[in-house]
């Protein structure tokens, strides 16, 4: 396999305390249709600042909220996963865009919980300023020679973020390998970038695009689809890609889903993709517990992690 070389980046080159000034271009809905929830691609101008050029895909940045929070501090940073290439949005090196869900939940007791970031960043509009830090993460990153490898990329929710600058920036450079998107969300009106991938996945042969849809049909055994289910549902374009020396996992969304995939890996028997340690190493996958998975199966070289 070619070696996984990871290119140098930049990090932190602005901080909390030392922040830049970034203007809002763009602030669009990406949902597929009308969806209950509010997800939003926003594009950030960032002309004249040392960001301009040294932000890569699969890194985050930082958003400062103004205001404080009921302690009378200033509220806290908030990091969102870069969508845009490293070339930037559209090209354009002094753009860069992310992705964002406007958080709104409520409890047990009728009350509202706004998450204070994303409803800053959902409300804003273009002309609006913003104080920005970083970039920030080493890890989550495609390897400097990219085009040699085949990717299966697993996401749930925002978690899609990073794989449309990845993807973009993959089929810009020519890649003939494949590339496998399976996305996770509750209803079909939660399909993200949509309007992206499916008609990618018309064009190339070598780009497959399987959203799974939990809340919705069934799968054959009357079971949720899951993202991790596609080991079983895909296994016809899954099992051989996975079994190639040069494939490599990616993995994105909220924390926890992480564990399925992990089993259903162990299941399978791509041992390849995971470090397994005892106790663990000793129980079938079916059978690891919460402590297990956190402790004593972490991901392998080969697979990358960003959960949140």
């Amino acid at each position: 396999m070619s070696e996984i070389k990871l290119p140098e980046v930049e990090l932190n080159i602005y901080t909390p305390r030392e922040p830049v000034e970034a203007v809002i271009v763009e602030n669009r809905i990406c949902t597929k249709e009308s969806s209950p929830n509010f997800v939003r691609h926003v594009t950030f101008d960032i002309s004249g600042t040392e960001l301009e050029g040294h932000v890569q895909v699969g890194q985050s940045i930082g958003i400062l909220p103004p205001g404080e929070d009921e302690n009378g501090r200033p509220h806290k940073l908030r990091l969102y996963s870069v969508s845009s290439p490293t070339k930037g949005e559209d090209g354009q090196a002094h753009l860069v865009s992310t992705t964002v869900k406007r958080t709104i939940e409520e409890f047990d007791n009728n009350e509202l919980y706004l998450g204070v970031c994303s409803n800053y960043l959902a409300d804003l509009q273009p002309g609006d300023k913003v104080k920005m830090t970083g970039p920030s993460g080493r890890r989550f990153l495609l390897p400097e020679n990219a085009t040699d490898f085949n990717y299966v990329m697993f996401a749930t929710g925002t978690g899609i973020a990073p794989y449309r600058g990845m993807i973009k920036e993959m089929i810009e450079a020519g890649i003939e390998n494949d590339i496998v998107l399976v996305f996770g969300c509750p209803y079909r009106t939660d399909l993200l970038y949509a309007d992206y991938f499916e008609p990618l996945a018309e064009e190339y042969d070598n780009f497959h695009y399987l959203p799974h849809i939990s809340r919705e049909a069934r799968r054959a055994d009357g079971t949720k689809k899951y993202v991790q289910t596609c080991l079983w549902d895909a296994a016809e374009l899954m099992d051989p890609l996975l079994e190639k020396e040069n494939t490599l996992l990616y993995i994105c969304g909220l924390k926890g889903m992480e564990a399925g995939i992990y089993q259903a890996l162990g299941q399978k028997k791509l041992n390849e993709y995971l470090d397994i340690r005892e106790p663990a190493a000793g129980k079938k996958p079916e059978d690891w517990d919460e402590k297990d998975l956190k402790r004593y199966v972490k991901p392998s070289p080969r697979t990358f992690v960003e959960v949140y």
